[in-house]
């Protein structure tokens, strides 16, 4: 049970992400989490860097669709003037988001990668529902409520998963 919260792979940044990457391994499409995932859980819009991210990922025929677990005027401010579609309240780790996501880039499982900086929402669900994942570092050092109760509970996973031998990565 305590290996659907291990992610496929680790990176620092989703600036790690690379298209020519995901590409090797038959990636169409990216389903990713918003807040401390792409920019910070308080930052209204996307960075220039982030939105270069977002071009580079287009440029490469990579779809990317925003799951979020947070409410419509949060994710389609920060979505829309991107161009990028979204799905709000997605209720993750909850596997209908995913399939809706997947259903709407007109993709296969084998062919998305989930992305996101939690493990008991992102990591959970993407693994929950067949896909590769990738966890992030979150962009910031703060969290919501929830959130900072979750980080509690993923400090313990990562405890058991590093005494276990089963974690590659450095926090």
């Amino acid at each position: 049970m305590l290996n659907h919260f291990l992610p496929d792979q680790h990176v620092k940044s989703i600036f790690d992400i690379k298209p020519e990457n995901l590409k090797e391994k038959g990636v169409k499409g990216i389903i990713t989490d918003l807040d401390n995932t792409l920019v910070e859980w308080d930052r209204p819009y996307a960075t220039p860097k982030l939105i270069e991210w977002f071009d580079e990922m287009r440029r490469n025929e990579i779809l990317v669709t925003i799951v979020s677990n947070n409410n419509e005027t949060r994710v389609k401010a920060f979505a829309d003037p991107l161009h990028i579609p979204f799905i709000f309240q997605a209720r993750k780790p909850m596997g209908r988001a995913f399939r809706r996501a997947l259903k709407e880039m007109g993709l296969r499982q084998q062919e998305t990668v989930v992305i996101g900086d939690q493990l008991l929402t992102d990591v959970l669900g993407g693994n929950r529902n067949g896909f590769h994942t990738i966890l992030v570092v979150p962009v910031a050092k703060t969290d919501g409520v929830v959130t900072r109760f979750n980080r509690m509970v993923e400090r313990r996973i990562l405890n058991w998963f590093r005494k276990k031998g089963k974690l590659n990565w450095e926090d």
